[in-house]
């Protein structure tokens, strides 16, 4: 399912701002007066195919003090994976499968420009910008997905960080593995059907 020249100046994007943030920054006494800067940019709903939709996120170069600018995170409100395909730029993929008490896995993608990027079903996940620009970034998922978010808000964000530092474990999970990285896929896969079959 390819999607050739699209001109996103013609359409109006959903923005999100660093106040919407607050829950899940890594430094909330810098976030107290920190200004309320734009973070990114979503394109929701550019194409729909055959129960799926097309969206574009386009991922400002800002900081949360030392962490790196980063979607807020979210799960399936159905339990569906997701197909990412990075457009330019670079970005972390951070995926993590459990909850609070016990995060059983967290995977970590590193994609760049035409790179390919499986969310499995039932994977909560953060989109992380580690660079001075732009990361302009794209994604397949079933149409009637809604995402959750409170699960990242809880927990303030995901089970790691990423800051000038590296990787930093979420003190507010309890119990969090360390992390393991995959490398990105170089296509779409040819069917994207499993994108419409939630997770039992």
């Amino acid at each position: 399912m390819e999607i050739n020249n699209i001109d996103l100046t013609k359409l109006t994007p959903d923005k999100r701002y660093l106040k919407e943030m607050e829950h899940v920054v890594y430094d909330q006494e810098w976030f107290k007066t920190a200004e309320n800067f734009e973070l990114y940019d979503m394109y929701r709903k550019i194409k729909v195919e055959n129960g799926l939709r097309y969206d574009v996120t386009i991922i400002h170069p800002r900081m949360f003090a030392n962490e790196f600018a980063k979607t807020k995170g979210h799960i399936h409100a159905g339990f569906y994976g997701e197909v990412y395909m990075v457009l330019e730029g670079e970005g972390f993929y951070l995926a993590q499968k459990g909850d609070e008490d016990n995060i059983e896995d967290v995977v970590v993608t590193h994609g760049k420009k035409g790179d390919v990027i499986v969310i499995p079903a039932g994977y909560g996940h953060v989109t992380i910008n580690p660079s001075n620009q732009e990361l302009k970034t794209a994604n397949w998922v079933a149409e009637s997905d809604k995402g959750n978010f409170e699960p990242f808000e809880r927990n303030q964000g995901a089970c790691y960080y990423y800051t000038t530092a590296g990787w930093v474990k979420n003190p507010n999970y309890k119990q969090v593995p360390e992390l393991r990285f995959q490398e990105p896929l170089k296509e779409v896969p040819t069917d994207l059907e499993f994108l419409k079959v939630p997770k039992t």
